[in-house]
């Protein structure tokens, strides 16, 4: 068993089900609405449009890329997959394409790297990210995780 296999995974519900296929895949997706006259882009999913109320959603691709909006390094008492790990950090990304949109995750030093693999000193507010995509659990559940970038 992996040092990521016995991780908390997010439950995939119908609305973000494509979401999680795409990263499967290495593709960061983010819904958008499908109505001509909108095309504004949400997250999470939903199945309505909170702009204009159309039910016609598409997945667009972003690059992957974004900057380090928070980020906390969270203490003891933890979860002992957690606690094993400690200290780690957990991090709210702004993606580049769409700064409205943010995502959680972890600054890791790899895809399949623990997430202590990032000395927390190194992270600052502001820093640029790319998304990479790691299998965890025994299913394989696709997590986003975010490199530094230089």
């Amino acid at each position: 068993m992996g040092v990521n296999d016995s991780l908390l995974l997010p439950v995939a519900d119908e609305d973000g089900a494509p979401f999680w296929e795409y990263a499967a895949r290495g593709e960061l997706r983010v819904q958008s609405c499908a109505a001509p006259a909108c095309g504004e882009l949400r997250f999470p999913p939903r199945p309505c449009c909170p702009h204009c109320g159309s039910f016609a959603s598409e997945w667009r691709e972003m690059s992957g890329r974004g900057r380090l909006w928070s980020y906390v390094i969270p203490h003891p008492p933890l979860l002992p997959a957690y606690a094993e790990q400690a200290p780690y950090n957990a991090v709210v990304v702004e993606l580049a394409e769409a700064p409205h949109i943010r995502l959680a995750g972890n600054v890791v030093a790899s895809a399949d790297a623990p997430l202590n693999s990032v000395d927390p000193a190194r992270l600052r507010i502001g820093a640029p990210v790319r998304a990479v995509f790691c299998p965890v659990g025994p299913d394989g559940f696709p997590l986003v995780r975010w490199l530094l970038e230089r």
